[in-house]
């Protein structure tokens, strides 16, 4: 029975480690495999890095070794450099000397790759030194990101923070709103209005409250800056950072009291904030009864914040005239719902400072729902601002500092059990023998003694969190979840062996605590600026308001104002979106901006919930004219049963058809027609760690004859890659997934069979991993240094992993070399798509309505738009290349994607074609899991594939009863690259 119970836990195990989001922190390598070079430091001692992937070590780490040395902060130290006085730059580097934004003789910078501009100091005291730059982002072309540079002393990172620092612009929403039809509003515009400005380098993840600290020798030193941002700089400053003192020593100071007695009290919208560093800090609406402005039963945008304002260090500033020096206290109607029984924190500063130390984290305790926040301390007592007459400014900014020390913890404790999992499995083998026993004691000596370990630091870090949050909540209760676990394991050390899987599975619910950690989300209705002596208003209803709303609420509720079955304006076209509310409101405000202005056309765009309604509408008699967002296979679905518009009937088609690669058409297609346009597109990339690579001395990948043979290397260094899609193997090789009458499949003949042999060769010969629950989790881990992923996973590189910072880029997949010297990397990718409906009484109006949607000012405008408003997570992949090179992207990343580009090639549709990827999926299965034959596996495919096609076939009347042909589907055949992307190539060629 024992050995039942320890083959359960064994598959439990392997289940939970397939489920496992992988932590960064989580590596598969040590720091001697991958860590940094040597090279000459600032000041002191290089420090071992203990990070993920032989990462620099922590700013913090570095920091109390520099001060352990005697590094101090308190000197009169100071060095000014023009922004001109370059020491070096990159061969690369587009820089020159000229007036910008009304300053003259400034450095412009207008970098669009990898680049490096370096200065020279001669230190004369020595210390730590905090840097601030004046800088003005450049806001010409797309450019629309915070300025991030790799910031270097004397040719190296001194930690790990040091290689991806932000320097933000200043975003300002546009009031009024507008408003729709109905009433309500939309969401306001969002510009750039970045001007000068002087910033101190802080860490991007917001994890200290204040500024990065550089310890500087007496001597010489240099000081790099390294992006691919354009900006001007005026001048780099280095000086002692400035002390904080505590609000005691501060209130005792004011000795003049002024004269803010009597005065009204001031209020602020908190939505219409004067600025905000991260255009993604969405507005909201609230239908509270004390929001404010509220206008019942319509949209209205009231509120700031939330879950778009909880990480990094995501800053709004409200300005606002005080009619009278004196003493004010500060108050504002704040919701801190969305993480349960935790706190989240701010730095509030007043006009550009933080004006004591109880304010570099204030702490906004978790409530159910608003509450009124008066700014206070420990004890109850309002903190008392002196503020001078005239133009002042709030601001708060996103702090983890509270909590980074505990999340660090977190991260350790996480690499600690991954080499805990790494001891057992090379003990075991990586197999559970269940007749085995362990003497975990005598086998693995001091890892019992570990555990206990990692178990006791584990409970310290629990209170610890207790004491900063104020009380107990879900992560507390959760580290206590994995407490019991470790209890468990504790319980009889002789099964350790056995129960790896459980390892696993603590790892992933510690990591999944540091991410709940790193959210620090708030949300903002109002602020008040009242004199000390008056009370602050009135900010959250009473029990009778509350319910005098709700039920307001709940009568609202049934005045529907937008249905879908409000079809029949003959007036209107009506365009149904299945994207999310955001999306739906910029088409309709592009529309009536530029769409209707234009062709006369009036346009009604609305939200479809699910492609499922379609169907049911259809079958009401009920359909739009236009449909957007539909998934690639749903316009071939409806064309099948004659539910839509061939396209290819329009005489002006031809222009259409050459906006896009030909290989994104071939879903399309059904019976010698068009039935959609694409939207949007995702393909596959392959990424790589240039740090890892480099230290393995490998290089990225052309073919896949490179990639067999730099497998070896990975595998011996505890690395990988994961999963390969087949469609690129099918392809690269010859293979087709449908013969070109569409009547049977297209590998069913030796270069099939070919191309998936060396599909499953890849897990059988090469042991490439067969699966992996998180690539972006992995790759940023280092346990995989290369891997092909879609593009999407470019822009979560780019915001979600900062530590990585020039150290990853991107190339065109391996392909397969053809006999002219040529490497063919045809791959595929999902697209969203746009369709017109048969039953429209207005077809040349849907028309029109596409070339324009679909057109390259359009896409770019909307793309642009929608990444202004909401971040560069939005990043609108447009499948129309002309406005796809014109969103900002980065120039080398943007010739391997376009060069990918031309490789794209989706997989045809044909009636029973569902049955594809399921059947090839169990052919894999068969033959790398079960170690069946390659050929008779994909024969079984081939049958269960051809028999579900034959019977579709039969149901639209392709074949008849007797199996004979009734017509054949002749689908498109895309054979070359697309020559489409060459005038945005540089070379033009492979």
């Amino acid at each position: 029975m024992k050995a039942l119970l320890r083959i359960a836990r064994t598959w439990t195990g392997i289940a939970l480690a397939a489920a496992l989001a992988m932590h960064p922190a989580v590596s598969a390598t040590s720091s001697e495999q991958v860590a940094s070079p040597e090279r000459p430091e600032a000041g002191g001692e290089r420090l071992r890095s203990a990070a993920p992937g032989g990462l620099d070590p922590s700013y913090r780490e570095v920091l109390e070794a520099w001060k352990k040395e005697g590094a101090s902060e308190r000197h009169s130290g100071q060095i000014s450099i023009p922004g001109t006085a370059l020491a070096g730059t990159s061969e690369n580097a587009n820089v020159s000397v000229g007036a910008y934004g009304g300053k003259n003789n400034v450095l412009i910078w207008n970098a669009a790759n990898d680049e490096w501009v370096e200065y020279a100091m001669d230190v004369e005291i020595g210390g730590l030194y905090a840097i601030e730059v004046s800088y003005y982002p450049i806001q010409e072309g797309a450019n629309r990101l915070p300025i991030t540079w790799n910031v270097a002393l004397d040719g190296g990172n001194p930690y790990l923070e040091s290689r991806s620092i932000r320097l933000y612009r200043k975003w300002q929403d546009q009031f009024p709103a507008e408003k729709d039809d109905y009433g309500d509003e939309m969401r306001p515009k969002t510009i750039d209005a970045s001007a000068w400005m002087t910033e101190a380098l802080r860490d991007s993840a917001g994890a200290y409250t204040g500024p990065l600290l550089w310890y500087l020798t007496p001597g010489k030193h240099t000081l790099r800056f390294a992006g691919s941002s354009p900006v001007a700089i005026e001048s780099v400053t280095l000086k002692p950072p400035v002390e904080t003192a505590d609000y005691e020593t501060v209130r005792s100071a004011i000795h003049d009291n002024g004269n803010a007695s009597g005065t009204e009290p001031i209020r602020i919208e908190a939505e219409q904030a004067a600025w905000k560093n991260d255009s993604s800090i969405a507005l909201g609406y609230d239908n509270d009864i004390y929001a404010s402005p509220y206008k019942r039963g319509n949209i209205t945008y009231n509120v700031i914040g939330g879950t778009q304002w909880a990480s990094g260090n995501q800053e709004i500033a409200w300005s606002f005239e005080v009619p009278e020096s004196g003493l004010y206290k500060i108050g504002m109607r704040a919701l801190q719902v969305y993480s349960s029984n935790r706190s989240s924190f701010r730095t509030i500063s007043i006009n550009g400072r933080v004006p004591f130390a109880e304010l570099e984290a204030y702490r906004f305790p978790y409530s159910t729902g608003w509450q009124g926040v008066t700014l206070r301390d420990e004890d109850g007592k309002p903190f008392e601002f002196y503020l001078e007459k005239g133009l002042n400014t709030l601001s708060m900014r996103v702090t983890q500092a509270p909590v980074k020390p505990l999340t660090a913890e977190l991260e350790r404790l996480i690499s600690q059990l991954k080499e805990m999992v790494l001891e057992i499995e090379a003990l075991t083998g990586g197999t559970v023998d269940p007749n085995r026993t362990w003497n975990t004691r005598k086998d693995l000596p001091g890892f019992v003694e570990q555990l206990n370990g990692v178990y006791d630091e584990l409970r310290g870090v629990r209170a610890r969190l207790e004491a900063v949050n104020g009380r107990s909540d879900a992560v507390t209760q959760g580290i206590v979840t994995v407490e019991k676990d470790i209890e468990t394991l504790l319980r009889d050390v002789n099964d350790i062996p056995f129960e790896s899987g459980k390892f696993v599975s603590i790892q992933g619910k510690l990591a999944e605590y540091v991410q709940q950690l790193n959210s620090q989300p708030l949300q903002l209705d109002r602020i008040y600026i009242v004199p000390a002596d008056q009370d602050v208003p009135k900010m959250t209803p009473s029990m009778l308001e509350t319910l005098k709303g709700a039920f307001f609420n709940f009568l609202h509720s049934f005045q529907t104002k937008k249905r879908l079955t409000d079809v029949d304006d003959e007036e209107v076209l009506n365009v149904w979106v299945q994207r999310g509310r955001d999306y739906v409101n910029l088409l309709q405000q592009l529309s009536d901006e530029m769409f209707t202005p234009q062709t006369g056309i009036k346009v009604k765009v609305h939200l479809l919930p699910g492609s499922d309604l379609l169907v049911l509408m259809n079958a009401a008699d009920i359909s739009p004219d236009v449909a957007l967002g539909l998934s690639q296979d749903l316009p071939f679905e409806y064309a099948v049963r004659n539910a839509l518009y061939d396209l290819s009937t329009f005489p002006d088609f031809k222009e259409m058809y050459d906006r896009f690669a030909p290989g994104v058409w071939t879903p399309l297609y059904y019976d010698g027609g068009y039935y959609g346009v694409p939207e949007t597109q995702t393909f596959e990339m392959l990424y790589y760690r240039k740090d890892i690579l480099d230290r393995l001395g490998l290089e990225v990948p052309d073919t896949w004859e490179d990639v067999y043979k730099m497998l070896p290397t990975l595998h011996q260094n505890n690395m990988n890659m994961p999963p390969v899609p087949y469609t690129p193997i099918f392809y690269q090789n010859g293979a087709e997934f449908f013969t070109a009458d569409g009547m049977k499949t297209g590998f069913n003949n030796p270069t099939g069979f070919e191309a998936f042999k060396t599909w499953t060769d890849l897990y059988n010969l090469h042991a490439v991993e067969r699966q992996s629950s998180s690539f972006y989790q992995t790759f940023r881990s280092g346990i995989y240094p290369i891997g092909i992923s879609e593009i999407n996973t470019y822009i979560q590189l780019m915001v979600a992993a900062p530590e990585l910072n020039g150290l990853w880029g991107v190339a065109p997949i391996p392909g397969v070399r053809q006999p002219d010297g040529t490497v063919a990397r045809w791959m595929s990718g999902g697209m969203d798509t746009g369709v017109i409906f048969k039953k429209t009484k207005k077809s040349e109006e849907a028309w029109e309505f596409l070339k324009w949607w679909t057109s390259a000012e359009v896409q770019e405008r909307y793309g642009t738009d929608l990444e202004t408003v909401n971040g560069v997570t939005f990043r609108w992949n447009t499948s129309n290349v002309d406005a796809f090179v014109k969103l900002p992207w980065k120039a080398d990343d943007l010739q391997s994607i376009l060069e990918q580009w031309r490789w794209f090639k989706q997989v045809p549709n044909v009636p029973g074609s569902y049955y594809l990827d399921r059947e090839i999926q169990n052919a894999w299965n068969r033959t790398v899991v079960d170690g069946i034959n390659y050929r008779s596996s994909l024969e079984t495919a081939v049958k269960d594939i051809e028999r579900e096609m034959y019977r579709k076939f039969q149901e639209f009347n392709l074949i008849d009863k007797n199996g004979n042909v009734v017509r054949t589907l002749d689908l498109p055949q895309v054979t070359e690259p697309w020559k489409g992307v060459d005038r945005y190539v540089e070379d033009g060629s492979e």
